[in-house]
Order: structure tokens, then C-alpha cells, then sequence
């Protein structure tokens, strides 16, 4: 029987909305406790790295779009990703958990890339639920161009559901927040760890079943809670929500002179 491949996993910080948002933004109904605390969502991108291979997990977004959508840029995520020695213009397979904006932007930072999607995700950034202004709102157009090219490049590989990516990294259609988000599960020395992207915001979205309030279909967004802890074997600490200011607190930075990037595939600094 072949051996498995155990990957090390890096979650990079590049932007942040700032303290000013509160919790009553980040739950469709908002729980008492949080509703006026300060909660501020951060952005990240991932990367997986083992057995020669180096796969990104979504791109991030750049200076247009931050000034557009009032976030801080803290960082371009291709100089994060050189730090830990990944060049972006080498990197041969990424995967988009989803099309809104701040996941698949800067797709042309990539050139040398095979692009991973559902194909229910492009059908729903193309298709008729965008003429409406609410759910179009996450999209950027020219993001959705851009990945539309690639198609016609040859770049893009279209998943239905579950998919083996590589050898010990599958995706899993979740849904729920965007009709096509994908989440990633990655074999590691410590078990299987799941990225959740957006399937929830928050550990406190998962953990109270409260959703997110950007959400096409509430019963797939609390499907998928638990079918992301069934992915991680039911170990929280393999549990990475998608922008959650507490991942920079939980895990070991990769140096000092950059705590935007943190190794999420050891145990955490606290539980």
C-alpha cells in the first residue's frame, strides 16, 4: 500500500477590515454577546506544500479593489507567498474555493497556474442569479473575466463535487455562501485539516450555527459545518475558518519579522 503524503499547510494575512466592524455584521442573526464587540474580518490566501508540489488556495485581491471596498491592504499576497519561498509565477495548480472578489483577484499573478473551481461556482458567477445587485455585490466583473479567459486558455479544470486534487489534497463542494464553494482537506502529520474558505467566517459561526449573513442557501451553509468537521475528523484545531482574526493568535508565526504568516499544520499555540 503506498505510503501517505503529509503536506505542511501556511495561512497568509493580507488584509484586514480593522477593529471598527462588529460582531453584528458576521451573523444572520446576531448572537447578544457578540453583537457589539469589535470582530473585524481578515483576509487570507493558503498554500500547501509537499512532496515537490506547491499548491495556492485562492488569490487574494489587490489595491483597486481594497480602495473600492474600504478594506486595508496590508500586504500583496505574492510578496507573503515569496517569503516562504513560493514564487507565484512557478506555482502550477491553484484553487479557487470561490469567485467573490477577495478569493480571485489577481489571477494574472499566476501565469503558470492550472486553476481548480466547481463548475457550478463559474455557472453561478455568469448566470442569472447575478443580474440581481445583492448577490452580484461579493463579485468583482473584471475577476470573473479574467477567470472566464482562462477557460479559454486551457487553465481552467472544472470539479463536480468531491475531487482528488493530489495525493492525499481533495476538494469538497459545499456550498451555501456562494452556490460552488469548495473547501480543502489536506492529510498532515496531525491529521486531516480542513480549509474551510468560506463555508464559515468564523469558528463562532460554525460553532453556534449561525450563519454568516452573505448567503445564497442557509440549509447548505449549516450543512456544511457539519460536514467540515466530519472532513477534520471532528479536531477543532484542524478546523481553519476562512477570516478569522483568531488563526494569527492560535498558530506559530513562520518568523518574527512577519506574523501575517503562520504554519497551520502544527499544533496550535492555544486551544
Amino acid at each position: 500500500m503506498a505510503e501517505t503524503l503529509h503536506y505542511e499547510v501556511f495561512a497568509f494575512r493580507y488584509a484586514t477590515t480593522g477593529p471598527q466592524r462588529r460582531g453584528a455584521e458576521n451573523f444572520i442573526a446576531p448572537p447578544a454577546d457578540l453583537h457589539d464587540m469589535s470582530m473585524p474580518l481578515d483576509y487570507y490566501i493558503w498554500a500547501i506544500r509537499g512532496a515537490g508540489r506547491t499548491v495556492v488556495v485562492d488569490t487574494g485581491f489587490g489595491v483597486e479593489a481594497a480602495a473600492r471596498r474600504g478594506r486595508q491592504l496590508l500586504h500583496d499576497p505574492v510578496d507573503l507567498l515569496r517569503i516562504t519561498g513560493i514564487e507565484a509565477e512557478t506555482v502550477q495548480d491553484v484553487v479557487l474555493t470561490h469567485m467573490h472578489y477577495d478569493h480571485a483577484g489577481r489571477l494574472d499573478a499566476f501565469p503558470a497556474a492550472t486553476f481548480h473551481l466547481q463548475e457550478r461556482e463559474m455557472s453561478f458567477a455568469t448566470g442569472k442569479y447575478v443580474c440581481h445587485a445583492h448577490i452580484r455585490a461579493p463579485f468583482d466583473v473584471d475577476d470573473v473575466t479574467a477567470a472566464v479567459r482562462l477557460v479559454y486558455g486551457g487553465r481552467m479544470r472544472f470539479h463536480n463535487g468531491d475531487a482528488t486534487l493530489l495525493p492525499g489534497i481533495t476538494l469538497h463542494r459545499i456550498g451555501g455562501h456562494s452556490d460552488g464553494l469548495q473547501v480543502v482537506r489536506v492529510e498532515t502529520l496531525r491529521g486531516p485539516l480542513v480549509l474551510a474558505s468560506d463555508a464559515f467566517h468564523f469558528s463562532q459561526n460554525r460553532l453556534r450555527r449561525e450563519p454568516f449573513p452573505i448567503v445564497l442557501h442557509i440549509g447548505d451553509m449549516l450543512e456544511g459545518h457539519r460536514m467540515c468537521e466530519q472532513l477534520a475528523g471532528f479536531d477543532e484545531s484542524l478546523l481553519i475558518p476562512g477570516h478569522d482574526p483568531d488563526v494569527l493568535r492560535r498558530w506559530p508565526a513562520l518568523t518574527p519579522a512577519c506574523r501575517d504568516i503562520v504554519r497551520i499544520d502544527v499544533a496550535p499555540l492555544r486551544e
